[in-house]
């Protein structure tokens, strides 16, 4: 075989693979585009695919890999980057976290951007090693191990002064932080996330754990098509896939954590009795919601009491899409949850627009911990 040939046989597979592969990408979804396209531009450094960490006056401080906004990305969709991250490996410190807060800026003059541009900023602990040091091993598997996430509408969180996370210094943590984009469309550019974790060293704050409530609503696979959408009662969805926030009941029953809401004003109601698995009295002190563009109202109550506990009155943008603020709940004296009681989380929206629209609900609640204050009062009196 002459070189001529060899060469031309190597631009034909070049061109069918160059053919091939653009055929696949322009059939992924929105997100899985994102995900393709933001990995290929980190790889080749076309923007800035680093993480960049700082620590100073009892704050850690990241700022994210570069992000190309390019199109519209509604919620779960845009650009994201993970990190595993720890505060000081030379140290075996126990510390407190006791604040989180998102920046978005724009990567070209590091000014300050909106926070429209900001899907969430997670942080999960890794099991494993958090509940292995404190020898808490009954608590490993019991939930999603996520310690808070900063979302669209509420991106500064503080716990109740004199509470707070116990972490050690070398303890590896799990951060995610993703993209939002649901108005700009004339112009390209790129935006990164400042991410900081304000954190004490002070002996005598008290402990808090964290639990996860999801609003997760059943669906029939055999109806899937978005005109299906407008004639779902409040108690059933169509879910935005099925490969992701997609669980199952006690009862078999598919059910979904990300889903579709039609135009106008709808209520959406989940037990989530089982999910809080509370074994005895709880004092909850801060929580933080996690909702999408057109909610208006949630809410956690108490069933047996018809109590509401935490009512949060959403305010979305009057001119674009978004999230003005999402308030959280902070108390330093606390709400008691009881075993033996049942509770719901209860969804207002009006989707203004005249699409349909996704939507998740969360909220990520924080207790006081009593196990875990006998154990770090004796880690002290023994350090």
């Amino acid at each position: 075989m002459t070189l001529k040939t060899w060469h031309k046989i190597t631009t034909i597979i070049l061109i069918i693979i160059g053919t091939g592969s653009l055929i696949y990408y322009f059939n992924l979804s929105n997100r899985h585009k994102a995900i393709v396209k933001t990995q290929l531009l980190h790889f080749f450094r076309i923007v800035d695919p680093n993480w960049q960490k700082d620590v100073a006056s009892n704050q850690l401080t990241f700022e994210s890999p570069s992000f190309l906004i390019d199109n519209i990305y509604k919620s779960m969709e845009g650009p994201l980057a993970t990190h595993n991250f720890y505060l000081d490996t030379s140290k075996n410190e126990l510390l407190w976290m006791t604040g989180f807060k998102v920046q978005a800026k724009f990567s070209k003059n590091n000014a300050v951007a909106s926070n429209d541009f900001i899907c969430h900023s997670n942080i999960d602990y890794i099991e494993q090693e958090h509940h292995g040091r404190w020898n808490l091993l009954n608590r490993m598997y019991q939930q999603h191990p996520r310690l808070i996430s900063l979302s669209h509408g509420i991106e500064t969180v503080n716990f109740p002064k004199g509470y707070g996370y116990p972490f050690f210094s070398d303890e590896t943590f799990f951060m995610s932080t993703q993209t939002l984009n649901h108005n700009i469309t004339d112009s390209i550019f790129q935006i990164k996330h400042t991410i900081s974790i304000n954190y004490s060293n002070h002996k005598n704050i008290k402990p808090l754990f964290p639990k996860t409530l999801f609003m997760m609503l059943p669906f029939d696979l055999t109806k899937m098509d978005d005109k299906y959408v407008s004639i779902l009662d409040n108690n059933s969805c169509v879910p935005i896939e099925t490969k992701n926030h997609t669980y199952y009941d006690d009862n078999g029953q598919i059910v979904s954590g990300h889903w579709k809401i039609k135009k106008g004003k709808q209520v959406f109601r989940c037990n989530v009795t089982k999910q809080l698995a509370i074994q005895d009295t709880l004092r909850l002190h801060q929580i933080t919601p996690h909702l999408h563009p057109f909610a208006e109202q949630f809410i956690l109550k108490d069933v047996t009491t018809n109590e509401i506990l935490y009512n949060c009155i959403v305010k979305n943008h009057k001119n674009r899409i978004g999230l003005n603020s999402t308030p959280a709940f902070s108390s330093i004296k606390g709400v008691l949850m009881f075993p033996d009681h049942d509770y719901e989380l209860i969804l207002s929206t009006n989707n203004t627009s005249d699409e349909l629209q996704d939507m998740m609900a969360s909220m990520f609640l924080f207790f006081y911990d009593k196990e875990m204050a006998i154990k770090t009062k004796n880690y002290f009196n023994a350090n």
